[in-house]
């Protein structure tokens, strides 16, 4: 599990964050902070932290003043900036003290879970460590770039959209439409249909299995484990 400390001023933003936090498979949230103090206090504390969700605007000091201070004693651990404040100069600050990602508030859920997707699979990226080729070197720098989630065409389901990428998100390998459907519960065209989707969007990538005869079989994976 990928352990997460939430900071925010505001409480209730506070437990909306967590709450979206615990949505995702494979994060847990560790703790909850609501000032500078009280972040450093718990990075500080917690036994293990993977992933700070860091707000900039708290009442005694900046988010990126706790993110320097973090730095000065040694802590490394990863921070992904949560916060309304949209100036450039904000923005290249953060960058310079070694935030990952930055997103702006305001926010839905498919946000917050793109970038925590696409940071869990620059994790798996780098625990596989030796060396990089520039391929590699590529992948690992564009990891965070994970394309936002889509807005679901007329006549798309957003419970059968989650259902079908539940399905694909949790699967050792490619799947087949077929085994889509048999896993969600769909009929087999309504799951094909989600899955091109998928695909178009780039959430997802065609793979192809030859038998030995007829056409292949059309088989889908999860874009982070292609």
């Amino acid at each position: 599990m990928i352990e997460v400390l939430v900071v925010d001023d505001d409480t209730r933003v506070a437990r909306v964050n967590a709450a979206y936090v615990e949505k995702v498979p494979g994060f847990h949230v560790a703790g909850e902070a609501h000032n500078a103090a009280e972040a450093l206090r718990q990075v500080e504390l917690l036994p293990r932290l993977d992933l700070v969700l860091m707000d900039h605007y708290l009442p005694d000091e900046t988010g990126l003043s706790v993110v320097q201070e973090m730095r000065r004693r040694g802590h490394q651990t990863d921070v992904i900036m949560v916060t309304a404040a949209r100036d450039v100069s904000t923005v290249q600050a953060a960058m310079r003290h070694g935030a990952l990602q930055y997103l702006v508030k305001p926010f839905a859920f498919a946000g917050l879970r793109a970038k925590l997707e696409a940071y869990a699979d620059l994790r798996r990226t780098l625990d596989g460590g030796g060396e990089a080729e520039q391929a590699e070197v590529d992948r690992i720098f564009g990891a965070l770039s994970a394309p936002s989630e889509p807005d679901l065409p007329k006549g798309h389901s957003p419970t059968t959209a989650e259902l079908v990428r539940q399905a694909l998100m949790n699967a050792q390998g490619p799947l087949s439409a077929q085994e889509i459907a048999e896993r969600t519960g769909v009929s087999r065209q309504t799951a094909q249909r989600y899955l091109k989707l998928l695909e178009r969007t780039g959430r997802a990538r065609l793979t192809l299995k030859y038998g030995d005869a007829g056409r292949p079989e059309h088989r889908y994976v999860w874009a982070t484990r292609a």
